[in-house]
């Protein structure tokens, strides 16, 4: 069984001096860890944050920063491998090596041009999602009130049509409600959402409806559940609001972002990560509520697994890091679930829908 995490955004912490080869104590990701976890295989998502959405230079300038970083870590690695395809991942595999995927989280970083679009793909990049929590050139984002398009931007239509061409996968991932109609009425080929929850269980504007879930599901594609606890367990969200402890540690991350070599803030940060991890988190198992219920509204081949892990400041009671990663698949063997389905959970379905886009 090939075992894929598809999103995981630690090329920013590789920004951030961790060094993947080494068992990091404050780390969600790393090598030592994916082995443990029996991963086999992740997609390293390059996150540009929002506030690059008007400057596309320096946002594709950080892009592929991250992109440098991550292929200089993977040069010190031979055990882990830049892969770009389904059958480089289980050659790798039967030699006993992990595979690193790369996905853009924004399309911000491509500015307005369709070249650039090209140049990340023969980069190697194999998933776009196409905002992140602010309205950009390619479509609105779930996160602000005001919306720019109401959907899909003319130049983000095109995204759709390009990405569909290239063989790039769009992952409808934090795009808004109309935003997500929109791409799923334009692109013919299946779409993925890498890292989201259902709002079924969780009500938060991140998480996809049933009805897109659906829709998702009559495309072909798959829906790959987070693991962040906001968007798992609506309780956790009024806990995290209430202990004020994300107001207090956002500009306690911004100046170790700024400044990850000095130890003093460094430590801040990691008494900040201690204190979310103090609070009365939901367990692991409601990772798997949510497979449960995308199962019940559109059966075993649509849904998988896309953490979040190095994005999320806090994580379910459990699953602390990707070590843990095999503890979801005891859980669906407790509950019934056959290997096949759990094999189709573990990367199956989302290597289906790659390789019905490329």
């Amino acid at each position: 069984m090939f075992v894929l995490d598809s999103h995981c955004d630690t090329p920013s912490q590789i920004l951030r001096l961790r060094d993947i080869s080494i068992d990091n104590t404050y780390a969600h990701v790393d090598i030592p860890k994916l082995r443990r976890g029996g991963v086999d295989g992740v997609f390293f998502a390059l996150y540009v944050p929002a506030s690059m959405d008007n400057e596309p230079d320096r946002a594709r300038a950080y892009a592929y920063r991250m992109l440098d970083g991550v292929r200089n870590s993977l040069e010190n690695n031979p055990n882990a491998v830049f892969t770009t395809s389904v059958a480089q991942a289980m050659e790798n595999k039967a030699k006993g090596l992990l595979s690193i995927f790369i996905g853009l989280e924004n399309g911000s970083a491509i500015g307005e041009s369709m070249d650039e679009l090209r140049r990340f793909y023969e980069a190697g990049v194999r998933y776009v999602t196409l905002c992140h929590s602010g309205n950009n050139q390619i479509c609105d984002s779930c996160a602000p009130e005001s919306k720019r398009w109401n959907g899909l931007s003319p130049f983000g239509k095109e995204v759709v049509t390009q990405m569909n061409r290239l063989g790039m996968l769009i992952d409808v991932s934090h795009i808004s409600d109309d935003a997500f109609y929109d791409v799923l009425r334009l692109s013919t080929k299946p779409v993925v959402a890498t890292h989201s929850c259902c709002r079924a269980l969780a009500d938060h504007p991140r998480n996809l409806t049933d009805d897109m879930i659906r829709r998702i599901a009559e495309a072909g594609g798959v829906v790959q559940v987070n693991f962040y606890p906001v968007f798992l367990d609506s309780e956790f969200r009024a806990i995290l609001n209430d202990s004020g402890i994300m107001e207090r540690g956002e500009s306690v991350e911004s100046e170790f972002i700024a400044d990850p070599a000095d130890s003093r803030k460094r430590a801040a940060w990691n008494a900040v990560q201690d204190e979310l991890n103090a609070l009365e988190r939901p367990s692991f198992r409601r990772i798997v509520d949510h497979i449960d219920h995308i199962v019940g509204l559109v059966g075993i081949d649509h849904v998988g697994l896309g953490s979040d892990f190095d994005g999320i400041e806090v994580t379910p009671e459990g699953m602390e890091d990707i070590s843990k990663f095999s503890l979801v698949f005891d859980e669906m063997r407790r509950r019934g679930y056959t290997e096949s389905d759990i094999e189709k959970v573990a990367s199956g379905n989302f290597f289906r829908v790659m390789q019905a886009c490329q």
